[in-house]
């Protein structure tokens, strides 16, 4: 492409706000979920967590899957599975019957979040992709903002279902916008159909190259560190400050993300800028390591990982031209970031309960220089071959 489709990049980012929502419409409202299934139990959890663990095992397959049944296609049919399933879930089905539906839903997020990434990069010039992938990278950021300012006041209003049935209207509004947007749009043929020979073949070929698994690998280490210290820190951190630093610190990375990052992503390769990141995160958490919960630390530790964030996407199709090895990085991302993301909380939590305070800024700083040395390692595998 030699002029970018702005409209279209951003109807994708769009569909991309959906595909978040699907985690985040039980995550705003998991605490008003007993009162729909009072005997749940610990089960009522899962109705969050299925959709994630989904992505660990079928991440990779729905980068292949999508690579092979045409990008739009893709698409379209998961955001129109989605819409169903939300409408769905609204009538508030029984507990077995809502878990089965999230765990379809599963599905449909994993096609988005491989689907849209991957037609961004087709349809934009070389010199507007860092930006276009950056704005994308936001997507989990601005959606639960979103439900957090809107969706949360919307159900208070009229209860979940109404939440779910808006969900639902969006879903279907952008498969009917991109239906219409996305037809013009040249794609290449299907590859032969998928075995189970074939997408165990496809993972170790991934996870073998330093271009496909480079983003993937990069990813793992930051998810497995945003969330958790999202859900940890704000213990540690002084009342009076609290809300307006948590509620600051998405936004400070998207910012982050936005501005410097794009600017740097104009003069540098996206790898330098991820690696950026990993640095500024390592000394912004032995900031907070000496200064427990301080506030400018945490803002300074969320403007840093924003360069990750945006990074990392752009990097896809910096280290892979072709749209099948892009949905295959896609697809490695998404795994990589379910790990990431099921694995740190607990694991945060965990060794601040056994070592305290100081356990957090450690196991983050060490994930930050792990997430770093993994891509120095990885570009030195680049440049040998």
């Amino acid at each position: 492409m030699q002029t970018t489709s702005w409209g279209l990049v951003l109807a994708l980012w769009g569909a991309g706000l959906g595909a978040a929502a699907q985690y985040g419409k039980f995550s705003a409202t998991f605490d008003q979920l007993p009162n729909i299934y009072p005997d749940a139990g610990a089960s009522l959890g899962f109705i969050v967590s299925i959709v994630g663990l989904l992505g660990i095992f079928f991440g990779v397959a729905a980068g292949l899957m999508v690579a092979r049944i045409r990008y739009r296609r893709a698409l379209l049919w998961a955001l129109w599975v989605g819409a169903a399933i939300s409408l769905f879930q609204a009538f508030l089905p029984s507990l077995p019957w809502m878990l089965a539906s999230r765990a379809l839903e599963g599905l449909s997020h994993l096609a988005v979040v491989v689907a849209a990434p991957t037609l961004i990069a087709q349809i934009c010039a070389p010199k507007d992709r860092g930006l276009a992938l950056t704005l994308w990278g936001t997507f989990f950021g601005v959606a639960f903002t979103i439900l957090a300012w809107g969706g949360l006041p919307l159900v208070a209003w009229k209860g979940i279902p109404a939440l779910l049935t808006a969900h639902a209207i969006y879903m279907a509004a952008f498969a009917l916008l991109l239906g219409a947007r996305l037809k013009a749009l040249t794609v290449d043929q299907p590859a032969p159909p998928l075995s189970l020979s074939k997408i165990l073949r496809d993972h170790v070929e991934i996870y073998r190259s330093p271009w496909i698994s480079a983003p993937a690998i990069g990813w793992l280490f930051y998810t497995f560190c945003f969330v958790s210290i999202l859900t940890v820190l704000p213990a540690y951190i002084a009342g009076e400050s609290r809300a307006f630093v948590m509620g600051a610190m998405p936004l400070v990375s998207i910012a982050s993300s936005m501005t410097l990052g794009v600017a740097m992503l104009r003069h540098v390769s996206a790898i330098t800028v991820i690696l950026t990141g990993f640095v500024g995160s390592c000394l912004s958490m032995g900031w907070l390591w000496l200064d427990p919960g301080a506030p400018m630390a945490c803002l300074a530790l969320a403007g840093t990982m924003g360069l990750i964030q945006g990074a990392s996407f752009a990097a896809v199709p910096q280290l892979n031209h072709s749209p099948e090895t892009q949905a295959k990085a896609n697809g490695a991302v998404a795994q990589m970031g379910n790990v990431g993301n099921t694995l740190g909380t607990p694991a945060m939590a965990i060794t601040a309960g056994s070592l305290g305070y100081a356990g957090l800024p450690v196991l983050a700083g060490c994930a930050f220089v792990l997430g770093g040395c993994a891509h120095v390692v990885l570009a030195r595998r680049r440049r040998r071959a």
